[in-house]
């Protein structure tokens, strides 16, 4: 997953599993902030990224949110279950999955095998 992408969907599952509002993403890697903003809620998906320009849009429940994303016209699987989360990047054929404690969170691609860590 690219690391726009990868940034926007660790963002939408902090927010589905702590509850909490943020206007930002801050990825530890970079250390940088990407600015996200829009609607997040169990069952419905409308995040915009600053970054990108572009949106993250899609439904369902918790246990399999199908997403859009408009910037590289991808679909992306998102579960949810606890504070753990895993999906499915239609774009690169790959797995993710990931831990979100209260604003942190620790996302692992399946692509690159790598651990990537991030706050809301």
């Amino acid at each position: 997953m690219n690391l726009q992408k990868r940034r926007a969907v660790a963002y939408i599952a902090g927010r589905l599993i702590s509850g909490k509002d943020s206007g930002a993403v801050y990825d530890y890697s970079t250390s940088s902030y990407t600015n996200l903003s829009g609607e997040v809620s169990p069952n419905r998906i409308n995040v915009y990224d600053y970054d990108r320009s572009c949106y993250i849009s899609g439904s369902g429940a918790l246990k399999k949110l199908s997403l859009y994303d408009y910037g590289t016209s991808q679909y992306i699987q998102l579960k949810i279950s606890g504070n753990k989360f895993e999906g499915y990047d239609y774009e690169t054929s790959s797995f993710f999955s990931g831990t979100v404690n209260s604003t942190s969170i620790s996302f692992y691609d399946y692509q690159d095998s790598t651990y990537y860590n991030y706050a809301i």
